[in-house]
């Protein structure tokens, strides 16, 4: 513990340096509570006590060399910081031990880390606000300073009160944005995270990797959510057959096999009235059940399969498809799958006849 003499010299040291500062007289005097500097505000600020945390206080007022004031200040936010911590720290711990479910525990660990947050901002702004003299031009300076300075981390701090009040998407959804997609699976003040699907995944399902999104990206690129309140897509399936093939037969065989892989339309119409009402979307299909288009390719006739299948079920709907396809295919002598071929027709074609082992053409050959 330092000497009080020495305590006394810094302590006034610190008070002459705050008073020609501010301009004002600064004095201390002894309360019930323990001693107090008067004059070092505003009038009609508060004044912050010294001696309540003495020790803290003492030690950062002799270390630094600053006032005590500076120095309750300090140790006051450094105080609020640490029970803050612990206080969120214990509310996770009990929302662990009273809830059961996955999802209810990471939206209630989400929102103590937001409370917290916000109690610290209100903290900080209530001890610091009173230091400082002229407010305005402080604030002026400093917001200018850091809008060039941080210009992507306020563009990231936007994006994520967007993404909180006009809700783009939530945890849980798939979204593609940028060029990438995957499931949200965590949202924060600087970005949101993705585990990821497609990249060298030659479908929607997951590669393993989890992707880091910048709040800002959604300012800058359009994104597209795949479960927002409709939660069905449309899927095309294409089969190319032969131009020999019975391609009506094909189509039929087609339907057949789409109808029992699609959903049932009322299940579609109730979500189409349910994401209608609930987020002013005018979602509306005509044609719900599956259906198939015709066209052709050079290979040859192209019949395209369409349907509405759930988000995260278009690999297991394809597989289903093609091998109850490929089966029937297989039984119909009338149907055959094509693929890129070369075809060569020879005209005035050569007849070779052979005699005594010398060839001989026929008329019209060529030399």
């Amino acid at each position: 513990m330092p000497d009080p003499s020495v305590r006394k010299r810094l302590a006034a040291r610190g008070l002459r340096i705050q008073q020609e500062r501010s301009g004002r007289p600064i004095s201390v005097f002894r309360s019930a509570s323990g001693w107090a500097v008067a004059g070092s505000e505003k009038p009609g600020a508060r004044s912050f006590r010294i001696g309540t945390l003495g020790g803290v206080r003492d030690w950062i007022e002799t270390t630094l060399g600053i006032s005590a004031d500076v120095a309750y200040r300090i140790t006051a936010t450094v105080v609020i910081l640490v029970v803050l911590i612990i206080g969120r720290w214990l509310v996770a711990r009990w929302m662990s031990r009273k809830i059961t479910d996955p999802d209810l525990i990471f939206r209630a660990r989400k929102g103590a880390t937001y409370g917290a947050t916000i109690l610290f901002v209100l903290g900080i702004t209530w001890i610091w606000l009173p230091f400082f003299d002229d407010l305005g031009t402080f604030l002026g300076l400093l917001s200018a300073g850091l809008a060039i300075a941080l210009a992507d981390v306020f563009l990231d701090l936007a994006g994520w009160l967007f993404i909180m009040f006009r809700r783009p998407f939530k945890v849980g959804d798939r979204i593609e944005i940028a060029d990438t997609a995957g499931d949200v699976i965590d949202i924060r003040a600087f970005r949101f995270t993705l585990m990821e699907i497609r990249s060298w995944v030659d479908a929607d399902q997951s590669t393993g990797r989890i992707v880091h999104i910048p709040n800002g990206y959604l300012f800058k690129h359009p994104t597209a959510n795949f479960t927002e309140g409709f939660f069905h897509i449309w899927h095309e399936l294409p089969v190319l057959v032969t131009f020999e093939s019975d391609w009506a037969a094909a189509e039929r065989m087609m339907r057949e096999v789409l109808e029992p892989l699609a959903v049932g339309e009322e299940e579609i119409r109730r979500q189409q009235r349910a994401a209608s009402e609930a987020r002013d979307y005018l979602i509306s299909f005509k044609e719900m059940r599956p259906t198939v288009y015709v066209s052709t390719r050079d290979s040859g006739v192209l019949l395209t399969g369409r349907l509405l299948v759930a988000a995260r079920t278009r690999r297991g709907v394809e597989d289903q498809f093609w091998r109850e396809m490929l089966t029937r295919i297989e039984a119909d002598p009338t149907v055959e799958l094509a693929y890129p071929t070369a075809r060569a027709v020879l005209q005035d074609p050569i007849e070779v006849v052979r005699t005594e082992g010398v060839d001989r053409r026929t008329e019209g050959e060529r030399p």
